[in-house]
């Protein structure tokens, strides 16, 4: 069942979300060489909670242990935090996080760059980007879920990029996980129709080589099945007459 939002509603989930922008905008500068990921993971949760009502919506989740997911390289979502895991010079770092802010949630991804790295890594960041922000001028109430997958396709026809199509996007709310699902791959006009009220998380995921994942012997990391560079960026977004709102920028 998908659960359409009044304006209030959505008004507490863009709270939540722009706790999210602000610590991606903290973030950027503790990503550098010689960091681990749980130091990463602690700062992150300790940034949410330093908001009055918020906590990391992910720990705990299914079991998960971090609040935050920090997927380095070939990693594509659902890394979990380690001391052991230092990042390099050239790395690149999706973070994941999700905020409960009074019992409403936004979600947002983003894929840092560790240090220099090279035109491959970059060119991948930018174009996952890239077909993220097609993605959400997709979102209208004239459109369907559809929509958005082959915004994502277009965006990066004729680049050589695998898309993820194993992993999906998916409505948000008062759960992190709601319907609908959001496929990176779609055709325009099939699928749900967009509501007004509808709040989506939209994540496309690219690779360099093979869209094929696998799941690691921790049972939650997943990546690329041929080890190729991943990059994964993410909003929350509510479907308004007025066109898509992003919650999770600044």
């Amino acid at each position: 069942m998908i659960h359409l939002k009044t304006e209030s509603e959505i008004e507490c989930m863009a709270d939540a979300g722009q706790i999210i922008a602000k610590l991606f905008d903290e973030m950027r500068s503790l990503v550098h060489p010689g960091t681990n990921t749980a130091e990463l993971d602690l700062f992150a949760e300790d940034y949410i909670r330093s908001y009055k009502g918020a906590v990391p919506a992910f720990k705990g989740l299914y079991g998960f242990p971090g609040s935050v997911c920090a997927s380095v390289n070939e990693e594509i979502v659902h890394g979990i935090p380690n001391k052991m895991r230092v990042l390099k010079e050239g790395d690149i770092i999706s973070i994941d996080v999700g905020v409960r802010l009074n019992d409403w949630c936004s979600d947002s991804a983003w894929t840092f760059p560790v240090g220099q790295i090279d035109s491959k890594a970059s060119s991948l960041l930018a174009s996952t980007k890239e077909s993220l922000n097609k993605a959400v001028t997709a979102v209208s109430t004239n459109n369907h879920v559809g929509d958005i997958g082959a915004a994502v396709m277009e965006s990066v026809k004729g680049k050589g990029y695998g898309i993820i199509k194993d992993l999906v996007g998916h409505g948000i709310g008062r759960d992190v996980h709601e319907e609908p699902q959001v496929p990176n791959l779609g055709k325009s006009g099939y699928g749900v129709k967009l509501r007004e009220g509808m709040v989506l998380a939209i994540e496309p995921m690219l690779s360099v080589g093979s869209s094929e994942i696998v799941t690691g012997d921790d049972e939650w990391t997943v990546r690329t099945q041929d080890g190729s560079l991943s990059a994964h960026f993410e909003h929350t977004v509510a479907v308004t007459t007025k066109g898509p709102r992003v919650l999770t920028q600044l």
